[in-house]
């Protein structure tokens, strides 16, 4: 299928680079940029079996955006919109989370990493879609579905998941709605969704860009990133978010890259572990050094004590959120709890909320937590991330398999994903993942993996993969 909305699709899908570089030369104003990304979003997004990526647009888009017109330059984003999803509060948006439980509680403060974009000039031009309370609610949540916002769809195939959490984030990202997003991940919620998509996402460092202000699932592995279609936007965003510069710069750096492959984590799709071979090749090929790296199969017991973590830092860091985020309404996990329960015809209907029942009954950050979260890291640190690296630059793999098919109610389909983004979670090391091809026509992403804190290495990594694949711009099918 053709674009939905040819006359806005140039403009749809101009790098933010660009964007940036066309502005200040004059040849559009912010309000008339907006108003193009508004009219797009009408057409492709909020309509009649539209996407659902977007979640709502902030009250005073179009004041911002004059204003910003009006004054000279404040910043390397001004007069460029961004979405960011709906679990970062920014004053005129819900923040909701995807719940009713917090729909109509007014913001009456920007979340640290907002002001950041407000202050480099970014428009906040609203917000995305996610899975509820960040997919942590139930074993059986459907990635991309929130009460407030529906079911996002995958603008590929719409019938396929955007994957989860920042499914809005992704999908709008890849629709060509908007240059770049915020997501946030605590496992897999920018990656995942990056692979399914098509575009470019990096998980930070955990600890390097503010958590305040966002809706918490676990603060040990809870962290923001940027997503965008290319690798020198999402640096672009990333330089904000971090506070940090030159990593723009680094999308040109040529020196000498080594490159660790880990097959272990590969998927359980013959199509895409197919490409990934192919990928490496091509990477050899243009002078990349390429090492095999062994690292055994993550055991169960990893996999069991990072539930253990975030389940019973839910119960205290989100009630913890509740209890001091203004307004009337629930202040704990309990009352969320008692309030889907009370309006189960609107929260429940599609799956329930065993893993908040579960993070209730747990006691929070006691022994057993404790005892989960050292081996947790013993593993992700010293036995995979630590030694996999140590005479390399970065480690690929692949995340995901293509989306499987939206099932509510049914939960999602992980059964061919890899495990790659559980150590850097765990970790909080570093983690993103840029286009590697198409598999049964939809797209797949390349992990990369960097050590805690080198955001500059990943980036760099990244550019350098990116230039070798040279795939360009993915634009979807939009095949409903």
């Amino acid at each position: 299928m053709i674009d939905p909305d040819v006359d806005t699709a140039e403009i749809g899908y101009t790098s933010a680079f660009d964007l940036v570089e066309s502005r200040r030369a004059g040849d559009f104003t912010s309000v008339e940029l907006v108003s193009t990304l508004l009219h797009r979003i009408q057409q492709i997004d909020d309509c009649a079996g539209g996407l659902q990526s977007v979640l709502a647009i902030s009250s005073d888009v179009m004041e911002v955006a004059g204003k910003l017109d009006s004054s000279p330059a404040s910043g390397p984003l001004h007069g460029i919109p961004v979405l960011i999803k709906d679990n970062i509060q920014a004053v005129g948006l819900p923040a909701t989370a995807g719940s009713l439980a917090l729909a109509g509680r007014t913001v009456t403060q920007d979340a640290q990493l907002v002001s950041k974009l407000r202050n480099a000039g970014a428009i906040i031009m609203g917000s995305t879609n996610l899975s509820e309370w960040a997919n942590i609610r139930s074993t059986e949540s459907t990635s991309g579905w929130s009460a407030v916002g529906g079911l996002t769809a995958n603008p590929w195939n719409y019938k396929h998941s955007a994957g989860g959490s920042s499914s809005g984030s992704g999908a709008a990202v890849a629709a060509g709605l908007i240059p770049f997003a915020v997501g946030t991940e605590t496992d897999g919620s920018i990656v995942c969704p990056a692979s399914l998509n098509g575009v470019v996402g990096i998980k930070p460092t955990v600890g390097s860009v503010s958590t305040r202000g966002v809706v918490p699932v676990s603060l040990s592995q809870d962290i923001p990133g940027p997503i965008a279609r290319n690798v020198e936007d999402t640096a672009m965003l990333l330089e904000v978010l971090l506070g940090q510069s030159g990593l723009v710069d680094l999308c040109n750096n040529d020196q000498p890259l080594r490159v660790g492959v880990v097959r272990s984590w590969l998927t359980g799709h013959d199509g895409t572990n197919q490409l990934f071979d192919d990928t490496v090749s091509l990477l050899a090929k243009s002078g990349i050094q390429i090492s095999e790296i062994t690292i055994s199969d993550m055991p169960d017991q990893a996999g069991d004590d990072e539930g253990i973590v975030l389940l019973h830092e839910l119960v205290e860091d989100l009630s913890a959120y509740l209890s001091n985020r203004p307004g009337q309404g629930v202040k704990s996990l309990a009352e969320v709890i008692a309030f889907n329960n009370e309006n189960a015809e609107s929260e429940l209907t599609h799956f329930h909320q065993d893993y908040f029942d579960q993070a209730l009954a747990s006691g929070g950050r006691n022994e057993i937590y404790h005892q989960a979260r050292e081996r947790n890291l013993e593993w992700a640190i010293n036995d995979v991330l630590s030694p996999a690296l140590y005479e390399v630059d970065v480690l690929i793999g692949v995340p995901y398999a293509p989306a499987w098919l939206s099932t509510l109610g049914k939960g999602d389909d992980f059964s061919n994903a890899s495990w790659m983004t559980h150590a850097p979670a765990i970790a909080g090391w570093p983690l993103g993942s840029l286009p590697m091809g198409l598999v049964d026509g939809l797209p797949v992403g390349l992990g990369v993996a960097a050590r805690v804190n080198d955001e500059p290495g990943l980036v760099r990594a990244m550019a350098i993969i990116e230039r070798v694949l040279d795939l360009g711009v993915l634009r979807p099918t939009f095949i409903r």
